[in-house]
């Protein structure tokens, strides 16, 4: 998994979250995500109330910079929990969570019907808490300069399967006579799911589409072909926009100050954390943990380039947990 950059971290949560805070810290990343910890015996001076245990989670790709990103400061403030986030996609975090593998699930849509339906059956209770907005973001190669400006009925024509192999110049005869090379998340992947709801309506994606659960794949996918096309969540496209054109959609732009308007229509959307109330209960390093995410969820989504919530959710949110504690 790639090492995230914080665009301003130190002015987002100032120094005494900084990393240097605790010199003792080590993380370990795999394939599933991001584990962590200290092996110090002493803990960080941080003036803060001591815990120790351990923490886990899972879900969505899109979510996973502004959780990783928490769980290394955290590190900082409690470095006695040891925090586990893994990446499986939003359905295959679910997948999890319903299993009871997890304290909590990471998602970049709202639980399915269905889930609920299958976590009431484990008897498991839920609190859903929002922690930022995000814009799934459509990219080209920076080599294409005749879709940089697309419409939604566009998006449909480009993305929806009919059968045929698609070239750009189906979509406009004035565009190249190429095959479009499409590049999109995974089946299991919230972000997958959004735009199958808000673009497809329910049809199938083009069969020829790479899918991955990395994003980082499909970066490396679209900045490599001038005709190639995908999409993933604001962040990777902040990381990469040296490599990668974010298109406009029906006029609009993706920025911070759109997506939070919602004037980046359909393809703003929040951004969530579904939390175990049991675990919240009986692990109170999960508690602390949760607490410190929504205390510093907006800085931090703001750190790695997604939009934070208005002040009022966030207090929203901690009032809500404290009630469950």
């Amino acid at each position: 998994m790639k090492k995230w950059k914080y665009l301003t971290m130190t002015a987002a949560l100032g120094s005494a979250l900084l990393l240097g805070a605790c010199g003792s810290e080590t993380e370990t990343e795999t394939e599933q995500g991001t584990t962590t910890g200290s092996e110090a015996n002493e803990p960080a001076d941080t003036g803060e109330a001591q815990l120790t245990g351990s923490v886990s989670g899972d879900g969505s790709s899109t979510v996973a910079p502004i959780t990783e990103a928490l769980v290394e400061e955290y590190g900082a403030v409690q470095s006695g929990v040891q925090v586990s986030v893994g990446v499986s996609g939003t359905g295959g975090g679910f997948e999890k969570f319903i299993a009871g593998e997890t304290d909590f699930s990471n998602a970049s849509r709202p639980i399915k019907e269905e889930e609920k339906a299958k976590l009431e059956e484990a008897g498991i209770d839920y609190t859903e808490f929002q922690v930022a907005f995000d814009g799934l973001t459509v990219v080209v190669n920076p080599e294409n300069d005749w879709a940089t400006e697309l419409t939604v009925d566009q998006l449909k024509q480009i993305w929806i399967e009919d059968g045929s192999t698609k070239k750009w110049s189906d979509i406009d005869p004035s565009w190249p006579d190429e095959e479009i090379v499409f590049y999109s998340p995974g089946t299991d992947s919230g972000t997958y799911d959004y735009f199958d709801e808000v673009i497809l309506e329910g049809e199938a994606l083009v069969k020829s589409a790479t899918l991955s659960e990395d994003d980082n794949v499909l970066v490396q996918g679209v900045a490599a072909d001038k005709n190639a096309i995908g999409f993933f969540g604001y962040a990777y496209y902040l990381e990469n926009q040296d490599k990668l054109t974010a298109v406009s959609v029906d006029g609009v732009a993706p920025t911070n100050e759109t997506i939070e308007s919602g004037e980046y229509t359909p393809l703003s959307r929040p951004l969530f954390v579904y939390a175990k109330n049991s675990a919240l209960k009986e692990n109170e390093a999960f508690y602390d943990f949760m607490k410190y995410t929504l205390e510093n969820a907006g800085a931090m989504a703001e750190a790695v380039g997604y939009v934070k919530l208005p002040d009022e959710k966030y207090q929203e949110g901690l009032t809500t947990l404290e009630g469950l504690k």
